[in-house]
């Protein structure tokens, strides 16, 4: 009778698969033995594997420069990484040593940037794509980063009255008495227009707040910012909250876009570039079926025949993934320390942690990752609902992304039960308040790194311990 936790995955799902494998009845993360680390490091422990990150920039570079080559597109493509959703050191580093563009989004990302820049890890040739609703310090620092020569940086107008605040502050940095050198070498700043584009009919409005509407951006170039010889408009760009997806909604959204491209060249010799964002998706289920290939081969034909038909020159492609680079490098393992009968038909397993602290997606969004057990695959399995340490009602998981249900193998006396969330490696942390004040004062946990040398062995490295109470107390004034 195959009534084991492993019969259960192997009916459900094509297993194993590329990251997951099993040994002995315990889980392999990229052939990383999982309770080797977790004897090393206990639980609840934060993962991330950076060869994964530079492994999802190149499948994407192949991706589109595949799809360039089947539609005999015109265009190149540029990845960008989304700062965003991971801003650690170790993140940008990995990232970093892929020849990619960075995209940020607030006034200290572009701190960021020059401390990148004073490592060494970023020169002043790259290109910085700045969106985001901008304040005064936001606009300041990037006329700054301009300044100091970072000559490919690209405002991206979220709003009309933005132009007005950079402009004036560009002027006054070029007739600054000791700006000469400036003034000569970089007389003209790039810039970029973010689209409003419509919502999914869904949503709980009709046009994002973000960007400036499509009526407006042509008549809104030619007589403001044509006329400025400070600036050159050079990038259009374009986002759908609901990430890239084949349906009639998404291939709508892109194809009016497109057709604002093409009005816009037409008086705007300058652009040469699209920016379809991000929304390329990590894989949330051991059942994903999304298909990458179609998608990006797909999106350039359609720009593509769009641009053909209009008699306009295909512009140069710019992505901005985020959860899509770093997220599935990420993992978050927790121990069940007991059970609890709560009525006929519920049992919980309690995790030594928060999913509202450690994972706050799945409660803030009902998000779903892949769930999977350490140990015990060759043990007996049930239905089971998790509960999180806080006080909180909230504090639960109980569906995975592809079923109304969670299955793991039932609790074995003296042998505790091991559980890991994968590909939660993106908005975790910052979302939850790394290292600030946890709900409950539940501490963060450790965090470590993975790495593997050229012959295959892994290496970790803690990163961060788990909180204390002293680092608690001291940030509410005790």
């Amino acid at each position: 009778m195959k009534n084991k936790y492993y019969d259960l995955i192997d009916q459900t799902f094509d297993f194993p698969q590329d990251e997951f494998r099993t040994e002995d009845g315990e889980l392999y993360f990229h052939d990383i033995p999982l309770m080797e680390i977790i004897k090393q490091y206990g639980t609840p422990l934060k993962i991330t594997y950076l060869p994964k990150i530079s492994s999802q920039i190149q499948r994407a570079k192949r991706l589109f420069n595949v799809a360039i080559a089947k539609t005999d597109y015109n265009g190149s493509y540029n990845y960008c990484y989304c700062t965003k959703s991971s801003h650690f050191s170790f993140v940008l580093e990995e990232a970093l040593k892929n020849d990619i563009n960075l995209e940020t989004s607030s006034a200290f990302d572009i701190n960021l940037i020059q401390e990148l820049h004073n490592q060494g890890l970023v020169d002043k040739e790259k290109v910085i794509v700045c969106n985001g609703f901008k304040k005064e310090l936001y606009v300041q620092n990037i006329v700054d980063l301009f300044a100091d020569g970072f000559c490919n940086v690209i405002p991206v107008l979220d709003n009309k009255n933005e132009f007005g605040i950079l402009d004036q502050c560009l002027q006054t940095k070029l007739e600054s008495p000791d700006n000469s050198e400036f003034k000569i070498q970089n007389s003209k700043l790039n810039l970029g227009i973010r689209i409003a584009s419509e919502e999914e009919p869904k949503f709980d409005f009709y046009t994002s707040r973000l960007g400036i509407r499509y009526n407006d951006i042509v008549s809104f170039y030619e007589e403001q910012i044509k006329p400025n010889p400070r600036f050159r408009f050079k990038m259009l760009h374009f986002f759908i909250n609901t990430g890239i997806r084949d349906t009639a909604y998404y291939w709508n959204e892109l194809s009016k876009c497109v057709n604002v491209y093409c009005d816009l060249k037409r008086v705007c010799p300058d652009l040469d570039s699209l920016n379809i964002g991000g929304g390329f998706p990590s894989k949330t289920s051991l059942a994903s079926s999304y298909d990458y290939e179609y998608m990006a081969e797909e999106i350039l034909a359609q720009i593509k025949n769009i641009c053909s038909n209009r008699g306009v020159e295909e512009p140069d492609i710019y992505t901005e993934f985020g959860s899509f680079t770093v997220g599935e490098s990420g993992a978050t393992l927790y121990s069940i320390l007991d059970q609890k009968q709560q009525n006929d038909r519920e049992l919980w397993y309690m995790i030594d942690s928060s999913f509202i602290t450690t994972l706050p997606d799945t409660w803030g969004i009902n998000q779903r990752f892949i769930m999977l057990p350490i140990n015990h695959w060759d043990c007996e399995y049930q239905r089971v609902f998790l509960g999180g340490l806080t006080c909180d009602s909230e504090d639960y998981y109980n569906a995975d992304s592809h079923a109304n249900a969670i299955f793991l193998p039932k609790l074995q006396q003296d042998d505790p039960l091991y559980i890991g969330f994968f590909h939660t490696g993106a908005y975790q942390e910052s979302l939850g308040g790394y290292g600030g004040i946890q709900h409950c004062l539940i501490p963060a946990p450790k965090h470590i790194i993975i790495d593997k040398d050229e012959e295959g062995n892994y290496t970790t490295k803690l990163f961060a311990k788990e909180q204390s109470h002293k680092s608690m107390l001291k940030i509410l004034g005790y």
